[in-house]
């Protein structure tokens, strides 16, 4: 039976709670032979990670002959201790590949390290690993993912068309420690200046729906002129939303956001959220499970000049939302 997503998200935390007083080899049914893939996401509060994981969880279940799935994330999007001790415990779970989500771009490299040093393979997702700080280390990791800069420039365009020149906004980045939250802004921000639209504030709500709800109240109080708010992920755009009701200027200040998680359709559809970005978080960890496997056989992984395997992304408005 499938949990709504409250229950989900219930369920999640419960396991994320308990998932480090287990031991991790536990999780294995130890198959010779057979090649243990260890995930390891962002909070599974977000449903982006959620659906990431029942992606990867159905993948592994049609390729069950193949591998060995174990997956595990922390309690919210800036625990890099959290996630630092899961992938230590991996380490002595020996498992065979790593797949991450790093919680920060550069606090989760030494660890990683670690992890190459034990023999693992490691294959870095959704937010990328600091290159400069990777390079230090002497390790290569190879990155598979989506361009966020270029998924949050397509947003940040099809919002400059609702907008004119002079215009107010405010953006709501996520971690600002993480690459992927970084290139967002950076895609929102050409967007507007391209459109000569004026960014007032930016500011983080560390891709939570209640931090991106304090952050949209602060923006549109001091700046009441605000015309739009660009978060850089869903949840944060679910809080902006609620703020935006709150002051009163609900259908004044269009909201876009990026992930495509379910929990913005219905407001993609009555047009709460004008935009988002689909980067097929279902699939996200499959294109890293996948590659990880390839390495492990020994086949060749061309991630090009920059080591970089580059995912789909993809502009979704009302018009592609499943009706």
């Amino acid at each position: 039976m499938k949990l709504p997503f409250a229950g989900r998200l219930l369920a999640a935390a419960v396991l994320a709670a308990v998932s480090t007083a287990l031991p991790v080899s536990s999780a294995f049914a130890e198959t010779p032979g057979k090649p243990k893939v260890a995930l390891v996401m962002k909070s599974l509060a977000n449903e982006f990670f959620l659906t990431m994981e029942d992606g990867a969880k159905a993948y592994q279940k049609d390729h069950s002959d193949e591998f060995e799935l174990i997956s595990n994330g922390i309690k919210d999007e800036t625990d890099t201790a959290g996630q630092t001790r899961i992938v230590e415990q991996m380490i002595l779970a020996k498992v065979n590949a790593l797949v991450i989500a790093p919680a920060d771009s550069k606090a989760m490299v030494p660890v990683i390290k670690k992890a190459i040093d034990a023999g693992i393979t490691v294959i870095n997702i959704d937010n990328q690993l600091d290159p400069a700080v990777v390079k230090s280390k002497n390790i290569n990791v190879p990155f598979v993912g989506p361009d966020n800069r270029k998924g949050a420039r397509l947003v940040g365009d099809y919002l400059a068309k609702q907008l004119k020149a002079g215009d107010e906004v405010g953006i709501i980045e996520g971690v600002s420690t993480t690459t992927n939250a970084q290139q967002r802004t950076a895609g929102f921000k050409e967007a507007m200046e391209a459109a000569q639209v004026k960014v007032v504030s930016l500011q983080s709500g560390d891709w939570e729906i209640d931090k991106g709800n304090k952050v949209a109240a602060s923006i549109l109080s001091e700046y009441p002129q605000t015309k739009a708010l660009l978060a850089g992920n869903d949840s944060m755009a679910v809080g902006a939303v609620s703020a935006v009701r709150a002051a009163g200027k609900a259908g004044k200040v269009q909201v876009v956001g990026y992930d495509n998680i379910n929990a913005i359709q219905p407001m993609l559809k009555d047009g709460r959220v004008l935009a988002t970005a689909d980067q097929f978080a279902a699939r996200q960890a499959v294109f890293g499970i996948e590659t990880a496997l390839k390495v492990l056989k020994g086949e060749k992984v061309d991630g090009g000049a920059n080591g970089v395997i580059e995912t789909p992304v993809e502009l979704v408005t009302k018009e592609q939302v499943k009706q």
